[in-house]
C-alpha cells in the first residue's frame, strides 16, 4: 500500500483528500503547517507528498527547497490557488514533480498521483539494464541511486528521470519537446526553460567540469545528447 503525506492548512480540503485518497486504497498521514510538513516528509516509508504552497509558519516552495536540499526524493505535487505561470515554473525548478492549480477535481488529482507513481516505477528498458556505468558515473535503476567516484550524490526525482531519460537513448539527439513530454507529461505546463534550468542542476552533479560536459552536451536550438558509453 502506498503511503501518501497530505500537507494542506485548510481543513475541508485536507479532510476531502484524506478521504478520497483512502477510498483509493492508499495510507494517509496529514501535516497542518509547513515546519510539520517538513518533518513528516522527511520520514523514508511516505511515497508521495502532496503540498499547498500556502502554508503557515513556512510556505510550500520553501518545504519543497529544504526537502531537496536535505536529499529526500520523494516526488512532490503542489497545489496552489495561484494560477500565474511564474509560480508554477518556480515550484518544478525546486524539485516540484507536477503543479495542479485550484479547484481541481478529485479525479485529475487521482490521475497525476498515480502518473507520478507509475515513473517512480523500476523499469526493465533492455536499453537501460539494472546499472550503468560510464567513466566515472554509476546509475542504479532499481534503486534509483547515482553514484559518482564512488560516492552517492543526491539528485531530485527530475534529474533521474532526465538521466534515465538521457542514458536510454544515448549517442541519440533528445529534443526539449521529447523532454517535456515523456519526462514530464503531456498535461503539465513546462516550459523549456525548466528543462535547461534542471539540466544544468544536473550536470554540476555528475559532471566534472559543468562548462566542458563529459556525459551530457548541448545539441544548440535542439537538445541534449548522452554521449557515454
Amino acid at each position: 500500500m502506498k503511503k501518501i503525506l497530505i500537507i494542506e492548512d485548510e481543513e475541508p480540503i485536507r479532510t476531502a483528500l484524506e478521504d478520497d485518497f483512502r477510498l483509493e486504497n492508499y495510507e494517509v498521514i496529514t501535516a497542518t503547517d509547513g515546519l510539520e510538513g517538513l518533518s513528516k516528509g522527511s520520514e523514508p516509508d511516505i511515497d508521495l507528498i502532496i503540498l499547498d504552497i500556502m502554508l503557515p509558519g513556512m510556505d510550500g516552495f520553501e518545504v519543497c527547497k529544504k526537502l531537496r536540499n536535505s536529499g529526500v526524493k520523494t516526488p512532490v505535487i503542489m497545489l496552489t490557488a495561484k494560477g500565474q505561470e511564474i509560480d508554477r515554473v518556480l515550484g518544478l525548478e525546486i524539485g516540484a514533480d507536477d503543479y495542479i492549480t485550484k479547484p481541481f477535481s478529485p479525479r485529475e488529482l487521482q490521475a497525476r498521483v498515480k502518473a507520478v507513481l507509475r515513473r517512480m516505477e523500476p523499469e526493465t528498458d533492455e536499453n537501460l539494464g539494472i546499472i550503468f556505468r560510464s567513466g566515472s558515473l554509476e546509475v542504479d535503476f532499481r534503486q534509483y541511486v547515482c553514484l559518482k567516484d564512488g560516492r552517492e550524490i543526491s539528485l531530485t526525482a527530475h534529474e533521474f528521470e532526465l538521466l534515465k531519460y538521457l542514458i536510454s537513448n544515448r549517442g541519440h539527439v533528445v529534443r526539449r519537446n521529447e523532454l517535456l513530454d515523456d519526462v514530464w507529461g503531456k498535461d503539465v505546463f513546462v516550459t523549456p526553460h525548466t528543462i535547461d534550468t534542471h539540466m544544468a542542476n544536473l550536470r554540476k552533479k555528475i559532471e566534472n567540469d559543468p562548462s566542458n560536459p563529459r556525459f551530457i552536451i548541448s545539441i544548440r536550438g535542439i537538445g541534449y545528447k548522452f554521449i557515454g558509453e
